[in-house]
């Protein structure tokens, strides 16, 4: 496998990169003021001064668990440049979990936001031997060998002595560590049962940033606003690890990302690079732009020739401008994208692209930028990895998708069963997934190999195909597809809020759903129509990363 860009040294990275940048602005929480990449590789080489005071050594895990944060990002930066292993942990993860994670991964210092910490009771953490608060950089835990505190005191005095004239660009020297060696454990936050430690190594990493920065994705000088979870595969490598090695200025947003906080960020920071999950496209679809191209005199109006051209064009550029009006493409990832939603993106000509990946692959798979991009596609399988399809004919028939290379990891952190049963002699990982495959690589999703159902007439069903339909229809918040009795049937939340301004009652619920069920099954093939919706009172549990946990309600 030949590939056009050479993969550099993980570490040496950021040792070029922070030395080369000096004076551009690296990272700023939103809203206040930013470190320059000088300033944040002084506050880097503190942690690494204090982490040698308390006797880290290289392969040592650090966990981290909290809240995004410029402070958040500094620490990460830090263990891996230092040489130790990162245990990124997802904020969003109980108290009960977190505890596991940090045991599992035999982590001996854990830095955590205040208010997770409230939730864990220190006797329970197993190796861990120093807890320091990500939001007051003080020790909350410790030890008495470690001798947390006093290390922390002298922290100030300790930096000055060592570099009495000042931290310089020439001081910037981290970790000869080879690609080789595992640079993060990263627990993933699966839609089918308790998370796997997935061991990236330095190579896994720095295959995601060199094809970031061999497809041009930065340029030093950009401004990227980062705010999907950092402690996840995709928003660590593009928002965080990639614009960091190329002297981009990275704002954390540190907020849920409802459409109305993004949009006002968007707007203020004008992002030069838009990385998202279908869900904030989908809402922004669902909720500003379909009713407006359904009024009556719209959809007239729409089917007008030429006027149709001038409507689009003026909703690109009312979207466009709601995203900072100065990005060169939006790249959506994560799951797959409602395929109304593409579709409508597609005609207008919004600059999108859809790219594939999964945490085991630290996680990028398949991407092509947005002028390339085939619709209905995830993107061409990219040219540090190797992609197949296990059926008679991946072209047109769906078989489970395998690739190999330089992305994949190394395997599940203490789990030789897991690993082996995903990764076979051959080095292919297979990854759960449903698709086919162009001859040239280009990747097209149909759904997952575990939710997949057979109907009675031998058809393969896939649920979120059904569901992307669904999610669409007038008072639906978000479903499942799930078989009941040998039948196909619909777990649905409602939209209250849409039902609440019509005027409607909880009563005229099971009558709303009806309608809805009939108009779905006029859209949707034969063996995929639904028998019956059933109201869930609650919203349906969901991941960190906002994907329904399936495995809740499939039995």
């Amino acid at each position: 496998m030949d590939i056009p860009f050479s993969i550099d040294n993980f570490i040496k990275l950021y040792e070029k990169s922070f030395a080369q940048n000096w004076e551009l602005p690296a990272l700023s929480n939103y809203g206040s003021a930013p470190l320059t990449y000088g300033e944040m590789a002084e506050e880097i080489a503190k942690v690494h001064l204090l982490f040698e005071s308390i006797g880290i050594k290289q392969g040592d895990k650090i966990a981290l668990c909290g809240k995004d944060s410029a402070n958040w990002v500094k620490i990460f930066m830090a263990t891996v440049t230092y040489g130790a292993i990162i245990v990124p942990i997802l904020a969003d993860f109980n108290p009960v979990d977190v505890i596991h994670i940090v045991n599992h991964s035999e982590a001996i210092l854990l830095f955590v936001s205040d208010s997770i910490w409230e939730h864990i009771e220190p006797e329970k953490l197993l190796n861990v031997k120093g807890v320091i608060s990500i939001d007051q950089e003080r020790p909350l835990h410790e030890l008495k060998e470690l001798e947390l505190s006093r290390n922390l005191k002298l922290l100030k005095r300790r930096f000055k002595r060592k570099y009495p004239n000042g931290y310089k660009p020439e001081d910037v020297k981290y970790a000869d560590r080879d690609n080789s060696e595992v640079a993060e454990i990263n627990y993933t936050s699966g839609t089918t049962g308790f998370s796997k430690g997935v061991m990236l190594t330095g190579e896994n990493l720095a295959g995601n940033v060199c094809f970031g920065i061999y497809a041009k994705l930065f340029i030093s000088g950009n401004r990227t606003l980062s705010f999907l979870p950092l402690a996840h595969a995709y928003g660590c490598a593009f928002d965080m690890l990639t614009p960091l090695a190329q002297g981009v200025h990275v704002y954390v947003l540190g907020k849920i990302p409802s459409p109305r906080v993004l949009l006002k960020a968007m707007s203020d920071v004008k992002p030069n690079l838009v990385i998202c999950v279908p869900l904030i496209l989908e809402k922004i679809y669902k909720n500003q732009i379909l009713p407006l191209i359904s009024k009556g005199t719209m959809r007239w109006t729409l089917a007008v020739p030429f006027l149709d051209t001038y409507i689009y064009s003026k909703i690109r550029k009312k979207l466009v401008d709601a995203f900072g009006g100065e990005f060169e493409q939006v790249i959506v990832g994560g799951a797959a994208l409602n395929h109304e939603v593409e579709e409508f993106l597609n005609k207008i000509k919004f600059p999108f692209t859809v790219g594939y990946g999964m945490t085991e692959c630290g996680p990028l798979i398949s991407y092509s930028p947005w002028k390339e991009f085939i619709p209905g596609s995830c993107g061409k399988t990219i040219p540090d990895m190797e992609s197949k399809v296990i059926s008679d004919d991946p072209e047109n028939i769906p078989g489970e998708i395998c690739v190999r290379g330089v992305n994949r990891m190394k395997g599940y952190y203490k789990n030789k069963e897991a690993t082996d049963a995903v990764i076979d002699k051959d080095g292919w990982l297979h990854t759960g997934d449903v698709g086919t495959r162009s001859k040239d690589g280009v990747l097209f999703l149909r759904g997952r190999n575990k939710t997949m159902i057979l109907s009675a007439s031998g058809q393969n069903i896939y649920p979120e195909e059904i569901e992307a339909k669904l999610n669409n229809m007038p008072y639906v918040a978000e479903s499942l597809v799930v078989e009941r009795d040998g039948k196909l049937a619909a777990l649905v939340y409602p939209d209250y809020e849409a039902v609440d301004k019509l005027g409607y009652g909880i009563s005229d619920l099971d009558d709303i759903m009806e309608n809805v069920r009939k108009e779905l099954n006029k859209i949707v093939a034969p063996y995929e129509q639904i028998a019956k919706i059933i109201l869930m009172q609650h919203e349906f549990e969901k991941t960190p990363k906002r994907s329904i946990k399936r495995f809740l309600y499939t039995h």
